[in-house]
């Protein structure tokens, strides 16, 4: 059974899931020809496979290891690592524990490899295939109302959040994301706020009220650290504990956001007089307003949302200086 200090010359069949619309062509052509070959050079077969719309990534990953690969690199973004995390789920909700997850970063965002210490230079990203080890990590599982209405159920690597964050997340894909996810996380933001004025939410932790309600601006529920390009929402989160951090950001008037928006957007966010900080194993939240919510950046649908940790461990390939893999 793969683990801890598992190198990746264990792994015999690798595929490589990307999406052909992310980064710039030519050098993200260069980047998968360099995989491949440094997968074979370490006895890894290789093989690549575009997505071709939403969703088809969770249904390529799903099918591929159920045919026997062990190593599934994601070439792509945030979105397209939530996308093949899910693809791990078992139809009982456990995770698939015969296969391992490796990032290529090609996206705008790059939340989750900041948790996990992997590099942003594509070049140094690549390297890492071969001389990275899998670490175990924990997956949120999210309940909530999807964008039909209905009951949908979303599985979060990264982390999950409602107020501002779901309705900048609807706008995140701005003209800004061609040159900048931070620039276009920060022009949907102030988009956003201009008209926001704050949803009133209650929330149970473990089973238990929460003694407040709150009128927010925004809501993460963390087991990464961080969201929005480099925006530290949760920055005590660890992705294999068993918890999950939770960032409440009480309302913030727009001077108030504008004055403080460089806290708010570092790992100094819980000094904040207007942030509060909990843990827990699993949260609902509801409100009697409409309450759009995102998951690792994509806008899914809105409250009530519930989160719990699902059972089980994803293993994802991290440098061997991961802060994943700190005592």
């Amino acid at each position: 059974m793969m683990g801890l200090d598992t190198p990746h010359s264990s792994y015999r069949r690798a595929v490589i899931i990307y999406n052909p619309f992310a980064g710039r062509l030519a050098r993200r052509e260069r980047l998968l020809e360099r995989s491949v070959k440094i997968l074979a050079e370490q006895g890894t077969n290789a093989t690549l496979i575009p997505t071709t719309g939403p969703n088809t990534a969770s249904r390529i990953a799903k099918r591929v290891v159920n045919e026997g690969a062990d190593l599934i690199v994601i070439a792509g973004g945030d979105g397209t690592i939530n996308e093949v995390a899910n693809g791990f789920v078992n139809a009982d909700g456990t995770i698939f524990a015969g296969a391992a997850m490796g990032i290529l970063p090609l996206g705008t965002g790059g939340d989750f490899q900041r948790t996990l210490g992997i590099p942003s230079k594509l070049e140094d990203a690549v390297e890492i295939l071969a001389s990275g080890i899998s670490a175990p990590i924990d997956l949120g599982k999210a309940e909530f109302v999807g964008l039909n209405g209905a009951p949908a159920t979303r599985y979060l690597v990264n982390v999950a959040s409602f107020g501002m964050g779901g309705a900048v997340a609807s706008r995140a894909k701005n003209p800004w994301s061609r040159w900048s996810g931070r620039l276009a996380f920060l022009w949907a933001t102030f988009a956003v706020v201009a008209s926001y004025r704050g949803n009133r939410v209650t929330l149970e932790i473990d089973g238990a009220p929460s003694p407040n309600s709150y009128r927010i601006t925004n809501i993460a529920i963390g087991n990464g650290r961080f969201h929005g390009s480099g925006m530290h929402p949760c920055p005590t989160a660890v992705l294999n504990d068993g918890i999950l951090e939770v960032t409440v950001i009480e309302y913030l008037h727009l001077f108030e956001l504008a004055r403080d928006i460089r806290i708010l957007y570092s790992a100094n966010v819980y000094r904040h007089p207007k942030v509060h900080h909990l843990r827990c194993r699993r949260i609902v939240a509801r409100a009697e307003e409409p309450t759009l919510i995102e998951i690792d950046g994509e806008p899914l649908g809105a409250l009530p949302l519930e989160v719990t940790i699902a059972p089980g461990r994803l293993l994802v390939v991290v440098p061997r200086s991961s802060p994943l893999l700190a005592p």
